[in-house]
C-alpha cells in the first residue's frame, strides 16, 4: 500500500499503479485463503462436538459473505 501511495504522490502512470494495486490485491487473496483454511481446520475439522462445529462453520460461512460481496 505504500508503494501505491508514492507512486501516486510521484504522479507515476496510472498502468503502473494498477499493477501495483493489483498486486496489493494477490497479495490479500492469498493472505485470505491462508486465513480461511486455518479457521475451517481449526474452528471446524480438529474441533469436538457438534455444538463447536456448527458455530465454527457459522463464523466462516459469515465471514465469507462478507468476503465475496
Amino acid at each position: 500500500m505504500e508503494a501505491i501511495e508514492r507512486a501516486l504522490e510521484a504522479e507515476v502512470s496510472c498502468a503502473e499503479i494498477l499493477n501495483l494495486a493489483a498486486s496489493v490485491r494477490g497479495a490479500t487473496n492469498g493472505l485470505v485463503v491462508e486465513l480461511l483454511e486455518d479457521h475451517l481446520r481449526n474452528h471446524v475439522v480438529d474441533v469436538e462436538g457438534d455444538a463447536q462445529r456448527k458455530a465454527g462453520a457459522d463464523e466462516l460461512i459469515e465471514v465469507m459473505r462478507r468476503h465475496l460481496k
